[in-house]
């Protein structure tokens, strides 16, 4: 262990090095969506449901592909429900089986993926469904694995989360990329069997710099990992949790208390009591948790429906020209190149406090929730403003509104991902990750029925969707005021502790 000890930072940077590359190649790159559909309209997938209306002299009029657009937009319906309801099993497998399982598996589905696209053509559009999925399920199960590089870096931990998500983001410019290799004649089956072939780089990633269960946080001296060192130094992160302080937020109580913030512990068997792990059931039944999952779930549908409905949106304002519909999905594209400049900063914002003094009596756990009020707040803001731009049926505004869908959503899953470890324990942080994601998949399905409002009842024009979507998403400041004011609770209860302390001492004193 001694011979690999002299090599660990140097590990350290290549791990954290190499997962950004797989983030940022790879792992969300069906978000990118909106290109792909270009190129496989191009191709004829779902052709057969385009209908040619004709006029009074049997005359060709125009060609109706709505039906043609509510397939497309079904396939990436189902795929974003997957990608975000099988997250808890993924969460789950992580925390139980470890990095290496939960990574082989991803590999496999993320494979499997690629090759049915590559292989899947116009007669075979159906192919899509099961293709998309398993792509978008492996992809999140690789970020997943990476988000945990952060622990190896404590001072910069949220930063790193955010930096991951935010290369998640830029993914989706994978798909902007076969896109213009497809105008420069490369066949989409090349693209795809390219993405397959690099699942090696992913199978070698896990070997050798990837651990075989979990990175602890925070990291114990001279942690290693990885083939080339023999066995790893490695750790059971639920046991490492119950070695050290604060394991249990003050939100974070058992069913049966009704007080969110009870006095720290001064005996010292109170003390082990509260370093206790805090169970499950009670992170679930916390307001963090419950205020937490209505932020994600609505800003998460918004985003969802934008990308799902991009193409016909623009479709309907450039009057279906396809040199400006192309021009403008090539914009909404290279903006989500942006994601991974942006994140960073959520994180800078998250890890601000890092190297200050600690007010008297917080610990730092309350420190990090008292970043992330900031956070979750500007999150939603940028959300709000990306909603109305969204719902103004101006063309040219669409290229702020790509802008601020980039930032939000750099924000979003990053903070989300950040939040969580934040907040709760680390033995939890694979299951409450995959439980928020997966309960706000069955909240994101609302995009299908809002698209055949759409396209049915409001005959095309999304304008009260837009607007009934932006006025939901004013419910997601309540998450940010409840951290604000939960934190401000934890200060003044500090401030009382320390005043009666205080007197307590100056009474003693003068009785003696």
């Amino acid at each position: 262990m001694q011979g690999c000890a002299g090599g660990t930072r140097l590990r350290y940077r290549l791990t954290l090095a190499s997962g950004m590359l797989e983030c940022l190649c790879f792992a969300g790159v069906v978000f990118g969506y909106a290109s792909l559909v270009f190129v496989l309209k191009e191709d004829g997938y779902f052709s057969t449901l385009c209908v040619n209306t004709t006029g009074t002299n049997d005359t060709l009029l125009s060609t109706d592909c709505s039906s043609q657009d509510e397939q497309f937009s079904l396939v990436f319906t189902i795929t974003s429900f997957l990608n975000n309801f099988l997250t808890l099993f993924n969460g789950c497998l992580f925390d139980r089986f470890g990095t290496m399982a939960t990574r082989l598996l991803g590999i496999s589905l993320y494979t499997a993926g690629t090759l049915m696209v590559a292989f899947s053509s116009a007669a075979h559009s159906v192919l899509l469904f099961p293709a998309l999925s398993c792509i978008a399920v492996g992809g999140i199960q690789l970020l997943l694995t990476n988000m945990q590089v952060g622990n190896l870096f404590a001072a910069h931990r949220s930063t790193i989360i955010t930096l991951y998500n935010g290369a998640f983001d830029s993914s989706s410019a994978v798909f902007l990329i076969i896109k213009v290799l497809y105008e420069q004649g490369v066949s989409v089956r090349s693209s795809f069997s390219v993405l397959s072939i690099c699942s090696v780089i992913h199978l070698l990633r896990t070997f050798l710099l990837m651990p075989r269960s979990h990175i602890p946080y925070p990291l114990p001296e001279h942690y290693t990992y990885g083939l080339s060192c023999g066995k790893a130094n490695t750790y059971n992160v639920e046991e490492f949790e119950r070695t050290r302080g604060g394991a249990m937020m003050p939100d974070v109580q058992e069913r049966g208390q009704t007080d969110d913030t009870p006095p720290p512990p001064e005996d010292g068997s109170e003390a082990r009591d509260a370093e206790k792990v805090a169970s499950f059931q009670s992170c679930v039944l916390s307001w963090f948790f419950l205020w937490h999952l209505l932020w994600l779930s609505i800003m998460q549908l918004r985003h969802y429906l934008f990308i799902g409905t991009l193409n016909p949106m623009l479709n309907r304002l450039a009057n279906s020209d396809p040199t400006l519909v192309s021009q403008y999905t090539n914009a909404f594209a290279f903006t989500q190149l942006c994601g991974v400049l942006c994140a960073p900063w959520n994180g800078l914002i998250m890890d601000r406090h890092k190297g200050k003094p600690l007010a008297p009596g917080e610990t730092e756990r309350e420190a990090d929730l008292r970043s992330s009020s900031l956070s979750l707040l500007l999150t939603s803001l940028q959300c709000l403003l990306f909603s109305v731009c969204a719902s103004s049926p101006v063309l040219p505004l669409q290229y702020l509104t790509f802008i601020l869908q980039v930032v939000n959503r750099s924000f979003l899953y990053g903070g989300h991902a950040a939040f969580i470890s934040i907040a709760f324990p680390a033995c939890h942080f694979g299951k409450l990750y995959g439980l928020v994601m997966s309960l706000s998949a069955a909240f994101s399905l609302l995009q299908y029925p809002c698209v055949a409002l759409v396209k049915g009842a409001l005959g095309g024009d999304p304008f009260f969707v837009d607007i009934a979507l932006t006025l939901l998403t004013l419910l997601v400041f309540i998450h940010p005021v409840y951290i604000f004011i939960h934190c401000r609770k934890l200060a003044r209860q500090r401030e009382d502790t320390q005043t009666v302390a205080t007197l307590g001492s100056k009474l003693a004193e003068a009785k003696s």
